[in-house]
Parts: C-alpha cells; sequence; structure tokens
C-alpha cells in the first residue's frame, strides 16, 4: 500500500497550507492573465495591422481555390492556412481585417455607452430625489428593451451601417453603466471628505471630478472590460443577421454567415470567425475577473 506523501516541517517550524494554496492560486492567475495578455495583443494588433498583414486580398475572389479546407485537413494547402470560402477568398485574410472592423465598432459603442452611463449615474447618485429617479427608471426601461431588435428597426429604418450599430448598441449599453455607477457614487457622497467639501462650499462640479470620478474608476473598468465580449457578441451577432457592418466589409459575424449553406461540406468557413469570437470574448471575460480582483481590496486574500 502506497502512502501519500504529506508537507514536514523543520522542529520548531509550521506548515501554512493556506499560504501554500493562496501561492498555487498567484501562479495559476499570474498564467493566466500572461496567456489572456497574449490573445488580446494578438487580436489588438489584428486590428491596427491586419490589412497589411493579411497573405491574400481579403476581397479578391478566386473561383479556381473555392472551399480549399484548412492545411491540416485533405486537399488542404498551405497558401491558405484556415482554407477559403465559397467565393475562393482567403479566411485568414478576411477573419484578420474582420478583426478591425469589430473592434473599431465595439470600442466605440462600448466607449460611447460608457461615457453616457457615468455621467448619468454620477449625477443621480449625487444629487438624487427626482433627477436620481428620473434617471433609475430610465435605465430600468431601457435595459428591458432587446438590443437585436432595437438594431434591426434601426438597420430597416437607415440601412445597416456601423454607426447605427455604434448607436443602437451605446444606446442600451448606457443604462448597464448608469445603474453600477450610481450605487457606488450613492456610498461615496456620504464619505467625509465629501461632506468636508460640500461645507467648504466647494463647487458641485469640482467634487464630482476631484473626489468622486477618481473612486469610480476602478468600477468603469472592470465594467467596461466584462461589457467588452458581450459587445462584440451582439456586434457579431447583427452582422449575422444582415443588421451590423454592411458588405463586402468583413466582420466575424457576417463571415459566420456566409458558411450557413456549405456548414456540412466546408464547415471551417463558419467556424473558424467563430473560433476567434469565443476566444476573444473568454479572454475579455477573464481578463475583467482578474481586474476586479486585482481592484477590489475586499477580494484580495492577505
Amino acid at each position: 500500500m502506497v502512502e501519500r506523501a504529506t508537507p514536514t516541517a523543520m522542529p520548531g517550524e509550521t506548515v501554512d497550507l493556506s499560504r501554500l494554496q493562496e501561492r498555487l492560486r498567484s501562479n495559476r492567475g499570474r498564467t493566466t492573465l500572461a496567456v489572456v495578455v497574449a490573445i488580446l495583443g494578438l487580436v489588438l494588433l489584428l486590428g491596427v495591422f491586419g490589412g497589411a498583414l493579411a497573405p491574400h486580398d481579403p476581397f479578391a475572389p478566386s473561383l479556381s481555390d473555392r472551399l480549399t479546407p484548412p492545411f491540416w485537413q485533405s486537399g488542404g494547402s498551405a497558401e491558405f492556412p484556415l482554407g477559403t470560402d465559397s467565393l475562393g477568398r482567403d479566411i485568414l485574410s478576411r477573419i484578420m481585417l474582420g478583426a478591425r472592423s469589430t473592434l473599431v465598432v465595439a470600442t466605440a459603442a462600448l466607449l460611447s455607452g460608457a461615457l453616457i452611463g457615468t455621467i448619468l449615474g454620477m449625477i443621480g447618485g449625487f444629487f438624487g430625489g427626482t433627477i436620481d429617479a428620473f434617471i433609475s427608471r430610465a435605465a430600468d426601461i431601457t435595459i428591458g428593451f432587446p438590443m437585436i431588435l432595437v438594431a434591426l428597426l434601426f438597420a430597416v429604418t437607415v440601412g445597416p451601417r456601423p454607426e447605427n450599430v455604434v448607436i443602437s448598441v451605446a444606446a442600451i449599453l448606457w443604462a448597464r453603466f448608469a445603474r453600477v455607477i450610481r450605487g457606488e457614487v450613492v456610498s461615496l457622497r456620504q464619505r467625509g471628505y465629501v461632506e468636508s467639501a460640500r461645507v467648504s462650499h466647494m463647487p458641485t462640479w469640482w467634487i464630482l471630478l476631484r473626489h468622486i470620478l477618481p473612486n469610480i474608476l476602478s468600477t468603469v473598468l472592470v465594467l467596461a472590460s466584462l461589457q467588452m465580449g458581450w459587445v462584440i457578441i451582439v456586434e457579431a451577432s447583427l452582422s449575422f443577421l444582415g443588421a451590423g457592418i454592411p458588405l463586402p466589409e468583413p466582420a466575424w459575424g457576417a463571415m459566420v454567415a456566409d458558411g450557413r449553406d456549405y456548414i456540412t461540406e466546408a464547415w471551417w468557413i463558419s467556424t473558424m470567425p467563430g473560433v476567434f469570437i469565443v476566444v476573444t470574448v473568454l479572454a475579455l471575460n477573464l481578463l475583467g475577473d482578474w481586474l476586479r480582483d486585482a481592484l477590489d481590496p475586499t477580494l484580495r486574500v492577505s
């Protein structure tokens, strides 16, 4: 019978199992963070330089190369590592260029929604009363609207355009920031330094910028990192439905839609951009969790 080895200590020493477990968790966390940063760095690199780094023209069709499988599958070619679509366009090149479209639209929508929501959340939480009630009810009503339906209405009335995606996403996203920030500000406005600034007759805008805003920036940062993945999914869904980034500009969601009719004979057309969407959103969520643990002192283990 094999006995399990147990940690031993030298005479006069004790084994701190909690510290060992914390060290293991810390090492795991650093490894996860390194992988997440590498993934997001690659996506950002593609978003900035994807058009220049693409091995082929993302828009040029080549019917002689249509439906070429990835290089590891029988019939594949190293010239097209991830295969080609129904028009013979290189999928890798289109994914690289599509990263730019996805990141630009998602970032613009996130910044717009975060800015509006943070400002309204600060105003409602600081002043309270009727203003707070109005902003809170507006946020509750806004969150009740389905994002896809709002974007589809925009697409039907004014056509599918990137700016319409930004407007429709920001029109819903602000409410998520406003509700969270409002709760933070309600707690902060009762702190001693805020009361002292009020008693000193400091201007309201100065109190908000000097004492309130710096204390909610970490919350805004964490919330933004968590919402970025959601925004990318919404943008991909809208492009999949034809209400997002218009053709012929490549977008990950539209590329997934392009492969619907070929899913049995050319699975890679939809799968490859879908994998990039999943990996990017997962990395953003892990980054958000890490930022929350790192910036919130109540979650740190001493």
